[in-house]
């Protein structure tokens, strides 16, 4: 019996190595010449309306954007929970509906008012806008909602509220927190219209390339007939394709507003009622916090304010690319060429069309998102452990790649600045192909190319 287990222990412990090594993506090889050109110069390129917007969607659009920028208070609904004040200080890079800012809006949040929070380790002031995202409760169960940083405690506008922020030192240290940054909305009414035919036909192309690159993305359906499995899942259950948020759990532009109200901002509204925390002496503006207004007022005042948000957000013009810049149009071009011969187009789709849009001006556009707007399997050094509708703990969404030039931080956490990390970061798990990430084969692929080329593919990304 002895000189049967001892190998075969030995053998699983060589098995175990492998399998933990291949979970760490490989560092960024510091003798390659090729580098991340950093965040594009010159004008935003992101922040303005659609064209072809007519005259009342113009001031629809107008509407949203003040109410996006609006800093709200607890009289506001504010809280009692809440990682910031504003939709725009989250969206902010490089314009109103972008991402994360340079300077991270949440370290002077948490004190704002004479509010008693401490910042915790991960929120930095150079660093991304975070929120936090618990895997498991106490008892081992599945958790995966937001847990908010902040609360109005010692606020002068909520006196007599007394709460405890969540103890997230303790957490960290038993690895229970995942983190995410804010997902940009540029062209977001263009991704809204794209036709469910159109994403499973995408789908459905380049089969045997996909197959041998072991690419396998699915979306992530709406599940009809029965209750949703999944924290954190608002989507409805009529069995469409869900598109939004950094899993695609979300269905719509309007529901990704009424989430993210309630629970980054702690403000309930018509589709989230209720408040994340019910403690009498933290109870100051009626509930809900927010409604349709039809006490006399304008068609545009009288709209509640994530309809407004959704209207800012299904308006706003997706951002425009660099035919130039960085490395000149050349070096671009060619990159684009190596971006589509290396596999990554087929995850990253360059273009998806609308149909026939109630809006004139998402009426059959072509969006050149770049992304298939499916949930890929990107193995065990994403995995984040979270469930979110039928997208699992190691399921993210291809994230649109348009606007990448702009970016200061990458990757559903922002744990990092730098593109070629951000890249090596997809590719983990490639001892065993159960565990592997579907971007392994492509990411392998950039890998092997000449310097030059992964710097044209470099500047094609940061052109965007």
């Amino acid at each position: 019996m002895k000189t049967i287990v001892v190998p075969l222990l030995l053998t699983l412990a060589v098995v175990g190595f492998f399998f933990s090594c291949a979970e760490i993506p490989p560092p960024v090889d510091s003798s390659s010449t090729a580098r991340d050109p950093g965040v594009r110069g010159g004008a935003a390129g992101a922040g303005a309306p659609l064209a072809g917007l007519t005259k009342t969607e113009l001031v629809f659009f107008n509407a949203g954007t003040d109410e996006f920028v609006e800093e709200e208070d607890v009289a506001d609904g504010l809280g009692p929970t809440m990682n910031l004040g504003s939709c725009a200080g989250c969206h902010l890079q490089p314009a109103v509906g972008g991402t994360s800012p340079p300077v991270n809006p949440q370290v002077a949040f948490a004190t704002l008012n004479g509010a008693a929070n401490s910042v915790p380790s991960f929120i930095t002031a150079n660093g991304p806008v975070r929120e936090a995202r618990f895997v498991k409760n106490p008892d081992g169960t599945p958790d995966g909602g937001v847990h908010d940083l902040f609360t109005i405690t010692g606020r002068s506008d909520a006196p007599g509220c007394m709460l405890v922020q969540p103890d997230f030192e303790k957490e960290i240290a038993h690895r229970n927190v995942i983190f995410r940054i804010p997902t940009p909305v540029f062209g977001a009414g263009l991704i809204e219209q794209i036709p469910d035919q159109a994403i499973l036909a995408n789908q459905a192309n380049d089969i045997p390339k996909k197959k041998a690159l072991k690419i396998a993305g699915r979306p992530n359906i709406v599940l009809a007939g029965h209750a949703i499995s999944g924290q954190a899942n608002n989507n409805g259950n009529d069995g469409t394709v869900a598109r939004f948020g950094w899993k695609a759990q979300n269905k719509s532009l309007l529901l990704f507003s009424g989430e993210a109200y309630n629970v980054e901002m702690g403000i309930t509204n018509e589709l989230f009622q209720t408040e994340r925390d019910e403690t009498p002496t933290c109870q100051v503006a009626t509930v809900p916090n927010t409604i349709t207004d039809t006490a006399g007022k304008k068609p545009v005042d009288a709209v509640s304010p994530i309809e407004k948000f959704a209207l800012f957000m299904r308006f706003l013009a997706p951002p425009a690319p660099s035919f130039d810049t960085p490395g000149g149009a050349d070096s671009i071009a060619r990159g684009r060429n190596l971006f589509s011969d290396t596999g990554c187009a087929l995850c990253d789709t360059p273009t998806l069309n609308t149909g026939n849009a109630a809006v004139a001006a998402l009426r059959n556009q072509s969006a050149n998102l770049f992304s298939d707007l499916l949930v890929h399997d990107m193995g065990p050094g994403l995995a984040d452990g979270v469930t979110q509708g039928q997208a699992g703990p190691r399921d993210f969404r291809t994230a649109p790649l348009w606007g990448l030039g702009k970016r200061l931080f990458f990757l559903h956490d922002g744990r990092t600045s730098d593109l070629r990390e951000a890249i090596r970061a997809h590719r983990s798990g490639s001892f065993f192909t159960f565990n592997a990430s579907e971007a392994n084969e492509v990411i392998k692929n950039f890998s092997a190319l000449r310097d030059n080329e992964k710097q044209d593919v470099l500047n094609f990304l940061r052109s965007l």
